[in-house]
């Protein structure tokens, strides 16, 4: 008698996680790890989040994912150290949130930011001469200040942008449009009060989310381990780590260790390839 062949990770649980900033090389490496989940069959998705958001675009792109996804495996978010703004609309994708009673989450929100160095650039001389095909053609430019039609423009933005986050966190949270505006006001809060507000399902750590992912999938709690689909390190942030770098003692006369030397410069890549942008971001 041929038994039927069962893919190894019919029994395990997929885990992914999503750290840091969420933008464009978060986005693809999230969305390809959901697309090995499916093929795969795994039947449960542990979802890890420590970020404090990032792009509306990115976020959106890996809520729909999730979305698809849910119609086929069990998914689980696990909150950790930070799960805010755009991390928080990301988590909306799972169907069930387990949080950590002190996790930063919330920051229910949009923010945009631009820079205005005009009065730098009049000290010292500098002017640009711009030739547009419209009023609103270098809308955030640098070296002058916001008109009131430009302000309008970008709070209608801003207003739209926000509205979206608002339904989403409605829908998935099964929660009236008036209750979430009621704390979708920028405001940080914790996993407690999260699930007092109706955020969370849940408090627990990674293990509570584990366990619970794995009872929906009809699997064994005590025995169902999780399956990592790892995230490879941008090349800056391997040779940071050592791992090929030869002169391992240039890394130790630096001022910044070498992981807070990766994070400063992801924030800078992050800042500059982001400015001028709406953002679901926590910035402390």
């Amino acid at each position: 008698m041929i038994w039927p062949f069962k893919p190894r990770f019919r029994k395990q649980i997929a885990r992914i996680e999503i750290a840091g900033v969420i933008a464009g090389s978060t986005r693809k490496r999230v969305l390809d790890a959901l697309k090995e989940v499916e093929e795969k069959k795994f039947p449960a998705l542990l979802l890890r989040i420590d970020s404090p958001g990032g792009t509306v675009g990115d976020s959106q792109e890996i809520y729909n994912a999730l979305i698809r996804l849910r119609e086929k495996v069990k998914i689980v978010a696990s909150f950790g150290n930070i799960s805010a703004s755009g991390g928080v609309y990301v988590g909306m994708g799972a169907e069930h949130i387990v949080s950590n009673p002190g996790t930063i989450t919330g920051s229910i929100g949009v923010i945009l930011r631009g820079n205005n160095l005009e009065r730098l650039l009049d000290k010292i001389g500098v002017s640009f001469k711009v030739i547009k095909s419209g009023p609103y053609k270098d809308i955030l430019a640098f070296d002058r200040e916001l008109t009131d039609p430009e302000k309008n423009i970008l709070q209608e933005l801003i207003d739209v942008s926000y509205q979206q986050f608002v339904q989403t966190v409605a829908e998935a949270r099964k929660l009236t449009l008036e209750a979430v505006k009621s704390f979708a006001d920028g405001r940080i809060f914790t996993g407690q009060q999260a699930l007092e507000l109706g955020v969370v399902d849940r408090l627990g750590g990674e293990d509570e989310a584990r366990r619970w992912a794995a009872e929906l999938a009809g699997l064994d709690p005590d025995k169902a381990h999780c399956y990592t689909l790892e995230e490879r390190k941008p090349l800056w942030n391997r040779l940071l780590s050592g791992g090929q770098l030869d002169n391992r003692n240039a890394i130790a006369h630096l001022p910044l260790s070498a992981s807070q030397l990766s994070s400063v410069l992801s924030w800078a890549e992050f800042e500059l390839s982001t400015e001028g942008l709406p953002l679901w971001l926590y910035r402390p």
